[in-house]
């Protein structure tokens, strides 16, 4: 059941403290409140609730705002409940209206959070926040040029420089090897076997041999081994496979028996299947000797996670979900995120329709790598009078002009803005390594992380902004806020902020 809060959007002034005083209208928390619209999605989140049964649920601005907190601080579940407990600004962010040095809710909640809240809701409340900072901008930009938009009332020109990008969000298993896979498989079926036979209830027969040590002794000679050669390695992935062949052998005489696949635990069971499929794989990968193979599974305990080709030097191979983004003045969206792999150039199109959708006009060049200037790409772009960056194809021209030259350069040098935002989220944030276990969290989290980098850039933004007024220097910090992308009008000494 789901109870909608009745002053969810407490000022700031008003929210209570026993020490007395109010807290500051200018801190971080405080304006990261006022940015986000709170109350426009809480009825999608009331959704996933039943009108009447059960225990009343936390408020759509508490489980956001804590996943929010725990991103932008970098910290775990139970180090965010802590963090909130001691800090008031926190608990105004969550959405309290006094300072309790209670916990407002068990760590185990922010699982249920990520649940809740899917990557298509923190989808829209990041582009909802962007949305209402961009309208305030162009506001500010049609008073400065009036006279000009009321002549220029035709069809919209293209404006706008839009790059697109590809990456992979790591998850956190170790790197996985077939003989590591097949000595954790061959664990799960001796555990999945002593659990079955204790459950037969005439014990007719004596309990099966696994080989249990014989078994480890078998994997350790080669796992210890600085160097083992291919021989090696495949005779120890042989015993291993031919170990899990008889343990399956002994579950299924032991159901033929009597017992109960009702007495193992949903995670038991569910490992039951994924060994199976494992030992399909990895025995079909050694017949045929080969080391590739479709839907490839690669942990035991996350098997939705699928092995990602990047082609990146030092790591050829990343192991975590795959996602195509886009980014335009100063923000990055999520546009499309699978486990499988997935060729991005075929997400230009859509990507560049959601920038028209969401602007109201195409951009005037799109900045991509390689792999997305296909033939297809090149001529629906140039259809919609879109320049795509690189050059054109077919034989390279003998002489090169200096402004073709000079423009290339910069084609380049802008698409460093996407790759930085990937390092920022997978060096200041969470998506070097996902810590999140199951698919759909994973993805929530991923989401999370895009949305509190916008967050920052909207931070980043107010304060250069107060800074630039403060000290009025305008004509000296013009030119490095054009540079860093960051379009405000000083010369109107007024915030484009819209805060609720």
């Amino acid at each position: 059941m789901y109870r909608r809060a009745q002053k969810q959007e407490k000022a700031a002034e008003n929210f209570e403290l026993p020490f007395g005083g109010k807290l500051a209208s200018d801190n971080r928390w405080v304006i990261m409140a006022n940015m986000i619209p709170w109350s426009k999605f809480e009825a999608e989140y009331a959704e996933i609730f039943s009108a009447r049964m059960g225990a009343p649920a936390k408020t759509f601005r508490m489980a956001l705002g804590a996943l929010i907190i725990k991103e932008k601080l970098g910290i775990s579940d139970r180090e965010t409940v802590e963090q909130i407990r001691e800090n008031p600004y926190l608990q105004y962010f969550i959405g309290m209206s006094a300072y309790s040095n209670e916990s407002a809710f068990d760590p185990s909640m922010l699982v249920h959070f990520r649940e809740r809240i899917d990557i298509e809701l923190v989808n829209k409340i990041n582009q909802e926040i962007v949305r209402k900072m961009l309208e305030n901008k162009q506001e500010v930009e049609v008073r400065a040029k009036k006279p000009e938009v009321e002549d220029s009332k035709s069809k919209p020109a293209n404006r706008g420089k839009l790059i697109l990008d590809a990456s992979c969000a790591p998850a956190d298993i170790s790197y996985p090897t077939d003989l590591g896979l097949l000595n954790q498989a061959r664990k799960q079926t001796e555990t999945i076997i002593d659990t079955l036979y204790k459950s037969l209830l005439v014990r007719n027969i004596n309990k099966p041999r696994t080989y249990r040590n014989k078994a480890r002794k078998d994997y350790l000679a080669v796992a210890k081994k600085r160097k083992p050669t291919v021989k090696e390695r495949r005779k120890a992935i042989r015993k291993q496979l031919q170990y899990i062949n008889r343990n399956l052998t002994h579950i299924q005489q032991l159901i033929n028996l009597g017992a109960s696949l009702l007495k193992l635990s949903n995670s038991q069971y569910k490992m039951l299947l994924v060994v199976a499929e494992v030992y399909r794989q990895q025995l079909w990968l050694y017949e045929n000797q080969k080391i590739s193979i479709q839907d490839r599974i690669v942990s035991l305990n996350q098997p939705h996670i699928r092995p990602i080709i990047r082609g990146k030097a030092g790591r050829t191979v990343e192991f975590g979900a795959k996602f195509s983004a886009s980014y335009y003045d100063g923000y990055v969206f999520l546009d499309h995120i699978s486990w499988d792999n997935f060729n991005e150039s075929g997400d230009l199109k859509s990507q560049v329709e959601a920038y028209k959708n969401y602007t109201g006009y195409y951009p005037e060049s799109v900045h991509v790598d390689k792999i997305y200037r296909t033939r297809e790409n090149r001529a629906w772009c140039q259809e919609r009078g879109i320049r795509i960056s690189g050059p054109p194809l077919g034989r390279p021209p003998q002489n090169v002009s200096p402004e073709k030259k000079k423009q290339a350069a910069y084609d380049e040098r802008i698409r460093n803005c996407i790759e930085g935002k990937f390092g920022q989220g997978k060096r200041r944030f969470s998506l070097g390594r996902v810590m999140a276990k199951l698919p759909h969290t994973s993805f929530t989290a991923i989401a999370i992380t895009f949305l509190v980098m916008n967050l920052s850039t909207l931070l980043l933004r107010l304060f250069c902004v107060f800074f630039c007024l403060f000290f009025k220097t305008e004509s000296f910090f013009t030119s490095s806020i054009i540079e860093t992308d960051i379009s405000f009008n000083l010369k109107q000494q007024k915030l484009i902020f819209f805060l609720d």
